[in-house]
């Protein structure tokens, strides 16, 4: 039986990440900042929080990182921790860069010193591109536009350096963005998915968004999470690029899931200004050949089909 250790996994990718290796077998360890005081909702949702051994890792703590990999052991490390938000990043700069570069650092350092024989995934980011005029692949050169962005830059240009200069079995996923309901409230996609479903069902509120002329690359966060599994299978560790290859508007997010709600998005939307970006990325698309070529990876789950999936989850979260 192989052992996986899940880093972040009360996330949405994590939680679905862990349900998709439960289900090949694997025995899943996973890991949050306190893991006696977190509560572990998505796992809970998706009904396998009792079926992981659980500990609790600081990752800017290279003592914790110790002692959690000593402990789990695992042939699959998924590092998935980390501040997540673009927004949250121009405001906490600094602890950003701690939680994403220091700790990926940590990470990469302690499996060098343990030389047990490991294989390392680590969460890129779109965000990396900043715009792209054409769908970026894994050559494509980084410009990131936050400091979100640029920490993600740093720690994977981290990962290369262990993989080339140590051996390391040592990967990184650039995904670009992928949804489900498990999404914080914070994220866009499930303030629009949420408030709208509020208001279809009798709420007098008002959407309040910023920008709505960005474009997006959007996926299926289970299909994502295959793709990193998929990453640590490969013969020889390498960077891909996860994408669905197509690119919406905010604005069609917006008036897509009004339509399927039966309402129309100019009758419950106003633009607030507060809600914009210091610096913001006016469109994003990657380009998944690698991905389909070598791992035989593509997403499934298209726009509309996304945007019915997130309104029935959200539909059924607030019902509960």
């Amino acid at each position: 039986m192989k052992k996986a250790l899940i880093i972040g996994v009360s996330g949405q990718d994590g939680a679905y990440l862990a349900k998709l290796l439960l289900e090949k077998g694997y025995e899943v360890h996973g890991t949050s900042r306190d893991h006696e005081v977190s509560s572990f909702t998505n796992l809970s949702a998706l009904g396998i929080k009792n079926h992981l051994q659980l500990n609790s890792m600081v990752t800017s703590d290279f003592r914790s990182v110790l002692t959690a990999l000593q402990k789990a052991d695992a042939d699959e490390i998924y590092n998935l921790a980390g501040q997540t938000s673009v927004g949250m990043s121009f405001s906490y700069p600094v602890e950003t860069f701690d939680s994403i570069l220091i700790g990926t650092m940590n990470l990469l350092e302690c499996i060098r010193l343990l030389k047990k024989p490991c294989r390392f995934y680590n969460a890129g980011s779109s965000e990396v591109f900043g715009n792209t005029e054409r769908p970026a692949d894994e050559e494509t050169k980084y410009h990131p536009r936050s400091p979100y962005a640029t920490a993600k830059a740093a720690a994977h240009y981290a990962v290369a350096n262990y993989r080339e200069a140590y051996g390391l079995f040592a990967a990184t996923g650039v995904l670009f963005n992928h949804e489900s309901p498990l999404r914080p409230s914070r994220f866009v996609t499930r303030k629009i998915v949420s408030t709208a479903v509020r208001i279809a069902n009798g709420s007098k509120e008002r959407l309040q968004l910023g920008n709505v002329d960005v474009h997006r690359d959007w996926g299926w966060a289970p299909e994502y999470v295959e793709a990193m599994w998929r990453i640590l299978q490969h013969d020889q560790a390498e960077d891909f690029v996860i994408a669905t290859g197509q690119m919406h508007s905010l604005s069609q997010f917006v008036d897509q899931v009004f339509a399927v709600l039966g309402l129309a998005a100019k009758e419950h939307v106003d633009a607030d200004r507060s809600l914009l970006r210091p610096l913001d990325i006016a469109q994003s698309v990657g380009n998944p050949e690698k991905a389909r070529r070598l791992l035989g990876w593509s997403a499934r789950i298209r726009f509309e089909q996304l945007v019915t999936l997130l309104i029935e989850g959200e539909q059924n979260a607030q019902q509960r």
